[in-house]
């Protein structure tokens, strides 16, 4: 994440180097993240061996914020109050680097690291820009591991359903004609919502679990709980998915007798990747040896939803995908949030993956410190979007 104050693909590893190092930027950056390479290595492991659930992570954030300040960052509080673990680094590897060069060059920038909790179930991010942690950030940058080089990211809009229904309980095997089964509507929801994906396009996707589907075999339920994710490539798409699942909701209720409740919540939108900023990622992520596929290419492959969108649509900002199971740029079988892939995010392979990747982020961030045309181009850009 940068605040600034205005002011060709290769084939071999050494070509390569040679081309990311002939930058002196670039060679600033490189020496700095090296630097750190063996204390990042470490205190990633550590923290992957230490895994902790999302808002309660008490430990990363204290291991986090300690190797910071010790490098120099001053550490801020989020102004969300619910978020614990939630910080601001003013000015992990790409901040590194920056701010060598930052120091090195004497550039008039400052660098913000945020660390952001629980993406996948509370949407730290979300709650933090609406705190406005992000106010002054002109250029709003991350990385993720995955199986696969992306860096035009086809992150779905999301949002989340709550459906609960209330019925009566009643003794199944003696009396079962007194009973409302709660556990029929929410049945019915989950096979409407399967026949209607024949309809749905290739594109989206609704699917849930039933939380709470009764106490006892031997009793007609009288409640249900049961959570739903609707997501589709445009906010728009969404809420259309969201009218029709309503209707199944309302249906089920109707055809049960059960009274049903049901809420949304948790609006995720999709990435906005700033074509300014991701062209000039892919090319020091080329002058370091790796070639990514066709724009179109990486657009086919379907992927989850993430916080990192709504800032996206605030922000200019882009959040490429980097490979961590191999540095060829050779697309892994399997996929995020598996065990596996935990294991390989373990590996020194993946660390390697990691500093490179942070190597271009931070590359990124200098050519917006040092061209102001630039940066201009990516707010334009960012101004005329079509949300």
């Amino acid at each position: 994440m940068v605040q600034s104050h205005p002011t060709t693909n290769t084939t071999t590893t050494s070509d390569a180097g040679t081309a990311w190092l002939s930058n002196k930027y670039a060679k600033c950056i490189d020496e700095a993240i090296e630097t750190a390479s063996q204390e990042l290595r470490s205190l990633s492991l550590k923290i992957h061996e230490n895994p902790e659930l999302g808002l309660k992570e008490f430990k990363a954030y204290t291991w986090l914020t300690e190797y910071l300040s010790s490098k120099g960052f001053t550490i801020g509080k989020s102004a969300a109050p619910e978020l614990k673990t939630a910080f601001i680094a003013h000015g992990l590897a790409a901040a590194l680097g920056l701010q060598a060069v930052i120091r090195q060059f004497n550039l008039p920038a400052q660098i913000k690291l945020f660390g952001t909790p629980s993406e996948e179930q509370d949407y730290g991010k979300v709650t933090m820009l609406n705190a406005g942690d992000f106010e002054g950030v002109d250029v709003c940058m991350m990385l993720h591991g995955a199986n696969a080089d992306v860096i035009y990211t086809p992150f779905l809009a999301l949002e989340k359903a709550t459906v609960e229904f209330f019925g009566k309980a009643s003794h199944a095997s003696t009396t079962p004609w007194e009973g409302i089964n709660a556990l029929d509507a929410a049945m019915q929801v989950y096979t409407g919502i399967a026949l209607m994906r024949q309809q749905m396009r290739p594109d989206q996707r609704v699917h849930g679990i039933i939380e709470v589907g009764g106490q006892a075999a031997n009793i007609i339920p009288q409640y249900t709980k049961s959570l739903y994710r609707v997501r589709a490539p445009k906010d728009a798409q969404v809420q259309e998915l969201k009218r029709r699942v309503n209707k199944i909701f309302e249906a089920a209720a109707k055809s049960t007798g059960c009274q049903v409740k049901y809420h949304w919540d948790g609006h995720l939108q999709d990435i906005l990747t700033n074509e300014q900023l991701v062209v000039r990622f892919e090319k020091w992520m080329n002058s370091q040896g790796l070639k990514y596929a066709s724009k179109a290419q990486q657009q086919s492959k379907l992927s989850g939803s993430t916080d990192m969108g709504n800032i996206t649509h605030a922000i200019p900002g882009i959040h490429p995908m980097f490979n961590i199971i191999n540095l060829e740029g050779i697309d892994a079988p399997g996929g995020l949030h598996t065990v596996e892939f935990a294991a390989a995010a373990a590996t020194p392979v993946a660390h390697t993956a990691t500093l490179r990747a942070s190597k271009a982020l931070a590359m990124t961030g200098v050519e917006c410190i040092l061209d102001p045309d630039f940066l201009r181009r990516v707010k334009k850009e960012f101004e005329s979007r079509d949300d």
